[in-house]
């Protein structure tokens, strides 16, 4: 089998979500792609440490991994990152596969996540069939990162998706950069919700949103909004948890390859 598929992650410490969302896109990519031999490489350094101290762990950097497809036999190439947003640490990937292509005779890579707008109205289109249950009333408010590297603002398209769609009571901030957490608290004072949900928009249900999200600590965002009145239930459960989810990174793979 000269045929390999590279998966690149961020990573996570949490295994728990590991397992239901790293993995488990790891796996519909391998059935996806029977005739390639799967790989898997990290590109945090930090969460690939830990993991080795911690659980004994052993997990590949992008570097290390294209090294091991190489002494593999490993020929033509397919690499599909589960990151969400053509950002920093996806472009440490594509950098490091920039490095190696030669030495490849076929190098594919699947683009993240959100990587156009045709990505952005599949999302909103998953989390209001997915959501649909909460009404008008309530909030449905989502935690994602940010990242001062894309090139778009997904976040800020996304908002507009809900409000073409009708659903003004989805809204997404983020950890770090724009828009950061105001479209949420706007939201909730001019909505003034009986609830609100709050959901990672993460691929991994990892440190963000156990501690950022819904930590007990008082700059946690359901600190925040508890502090300010409202009712708030935390849904812990990574974007990779949802098989549409799933399905589209699949699908961005699939294109990838196509285009060879």
């Amino acid at each position: 089998m000269n045929k390999g598929l590279l998966v690149v992650s961020f990573g996570t410490s949490v295994s728990e979500t590991r397992k239901k969302t790293i993995e488990a896109i790891e796996a519909e990519l391998a059935a996806a792609f029977p005739e390639r031999r799967t790989y898997r490489a990290w590109t945090s350094g930090i969460i690939r440490k830990k993991l080795l101290r911690t659980e004994n762990l052993a997990i590949d950097s992008v570097e290390e991994a294209l090294e091991r497809m190489l002494a593999d036999g490993i020929t033509d190439l397919l690499v599909q990152p589960t990151h969400m947003l053509p950002g920093a640490e996806f472009a440490k990937a594509e950098a490091a596969l920039r490095e190696y292509a030669p030495r490849f005779d076929s190098v594919s890579l699947g683009k993240p996540l959100l990587s156009d707008e045709a990505d952005v109205r599949r999302m909103a289109g998953i989390l209001e069939d997915t959501f649909y249950y909460v009404p008008p009333a309530e909030l449905l408010a989502l935690m994602g990162h940010g990242s001062e590297t894309a090139e778009h603002n997904v976040y800020l398209m996304l908002n507009e998706a809900f409000d073409k769609d009708g659903y003004r009571h989805f809204r997404v901030g983020t950890v770090e950069a724009t828009p950061g957490f105001a479209p949420i608290t706007e939201a909730a004072k001019e909505r003034k919700p009986t609830r609100i949900h709050l959901l990672p928009f993460l691929v991994v249900a990892g440190d963000h949103a156990l501690n950022d999200m819904a930590g007990e600590e008082a700059d946690s965002w359901a600190s925040r909004l508890r502090s300010r009145g409202y009712e708030v239930d935390c849904i812990l459960r990574g974007l990779g948890e949802y098989p549409k989810v799933r399905a589209a990174y699949v699908e961005h793979a699939k294109r990838a390859e196509a285009l060879r």
